[in-house]
């Protein structure tokens, strides 16, 4: 089925975003890209766009499709990151497939006044899982239908698939812990936001 739960959240992120004022607001980073298409989006929004991922697979899918994106393999917890050049740094059901901590990268590698975006994904059950099952069967079949009707079904690529192992209250925690001033809040389809913007002048 072809309903995407980290697509239904771009509009969500993209109203996250700082604004595009120079010298800051135009160069981004997307870790775990993926097939790059919340790369693309940023990069429409007139960001300069790096985009990374382990698999070279998905990798190549995304640099096909172009976008003005520069994408390469590459495993975020050994990638050298530039100290202090991106004005946003998005990581979108990735980063339960490295260590918590990795945030501490990503938040040196932040321009003052940057934002860290993150769509998570979570372990466990909670009260909104409940809901979230039969609004995501739902939601699936509608996308499957209008697309079968349309003509323009094609089965999407599924890049390599780890389960969380970190529950809520744990994430909460860390996230305090590593990016003061950091929120999150939970949302439907077993995600979770979190964003973190890092102080002007640090």
């Amino acid at each position: 089925m072809p309903f995407d739960h980290n697509d239904h959240y771009h509009r969500l992120l993209l109203r996250q975003l700082p604004p595009t004022r120079p010298p800051h607001g135009r160069a981004a980073l997307d870790i775990g890209c993926g097939t790059g298409r919340f790369a693309r989006r940023l990069a429409e929004r007139g960001y300069e766009v790096d985009a990374l991922d382990p698999s070279a697979e998905v990798v190549a899918e995304a640099a096909a499709a172009g976008g003005g994106v520069r994408y390469r393999q590459a495993d975020v917890t050994t990638e050298e990151l530039p100290e202090g050049r991106y004005d946003v740094i998005s990581c979108l059901a990735s980063l339960h497939h490295v260590p918590f901590d990795t945030v501490t990268r990503l938040r040196a590698a932040l321009a003052p006044g940057g934002t860290l975006l993150v769509l998570g994904c979570y372990a466990g059950m909670t009260p909104w899982d409940v809901v979230a099952s039969p609004a995501n069967a739902v939601a699936r079949v509608a996308v499957y239908a209008t697309e079968r009707l349309r003509g323009t079904y094609t089965p999407p690529l599924k890049p390599p698939v780890k389960e969380p192992d970190m529950r809520l209250p744990q994430i909460r925690a860390e996230a305090a812990r590593l990016l003061p001033g950091s929120r999150m809040r939970q949302l439907l389809f077993w995600r979770y936001l979190l964003t973190y913007r890092r102080p002007l002048g640090s």
